[in-house]
């Protein structure tokens, strides 16, 4: 896979651009990479773009462990590399256990996930695999994690979907030529592993 586009540098954007990469060179473990990279190509809508990634990585009510286990099921159900290559040495960091990950990789539900975690596996999967959740796992989540952390989850999930197209549609390869972390699976392949 070859990157659709080339790399920007800082150097060569213009000075307005300039404070937005400021912003996010603080933030980002692929200084102007991965997403940034296709982003700053529309740098009104990477200062928005950006502003809700802060929130949703760094403020947002769900808490690091069960962010970024939402962020690497984004990433499986889109076959997007570089996002779980990105975010599963930070899901580690923050706690999940390297069997559910391992489960997740491989487009199986985790088998030894927490109560907490399978909430938001169920959650993830059924929103973003059927665009709706259940009445019954509606409540669930808001009587376990209250209507705001709800509503954050939800979005977080609607944005690594955005964020999973933009990586796959630039075909960001995965730094220093390293190879792929996820089988590249059909669609339906994948509905039908992770609705299981």
């Amino acid at each position: 896979m070859t990157n659709r586009l080339a790399q920007v540098r800082y150097e060569e954007l213009p000075a307005h651009v300039r404070p937005l990469a400021d912003d996010i060179l603080k933030v980002s473990s692929a200084a102007l990479g991965g997403p940034y990279n296709a982003l700053l190509r529309s740098p009104d809508m990477a200062r928005r773009c950006f502003d809700l990634l802060d929130y949703l990585r760094f403020k947002t009510t769900v808490n690091k462990r069960l962010n970024e286990f939402a962020i690497l099921i984004q990433a499986r159900i889109a076959n997007a590399q570089y996002e779980w290559w990105a975010h599963e040495p930070i899901a580690r960091r923050a706690g999940l256990s390297d069997g559910v990950m391992r489960d997740l990789q491989q487009c199986r539900r985790p088998v030894t996930m927490l109560d907490d975690e399978r909430l938001v596996y169920d959650y993830c999967v059924q929103l973003t695999l059927n665009h709706r959740v259940s009445d019954a796992l509606w409540l669930e989540a808001v009587n376990s994690m209250g209507e705001q952390t709800v509503i954050d989850l939800t979005v977080l999930a609607g944005t690594y979907v955005m964020v999973s197209m933009l990586l796959n549609a630039t075909e960001i390869s995965i730094p220093g030529g390293g190879e792929p972390p996820l089988e590249v699976l059909a669609p339906e392949e994948i509905r039908q592993r992770l609705l299981a």
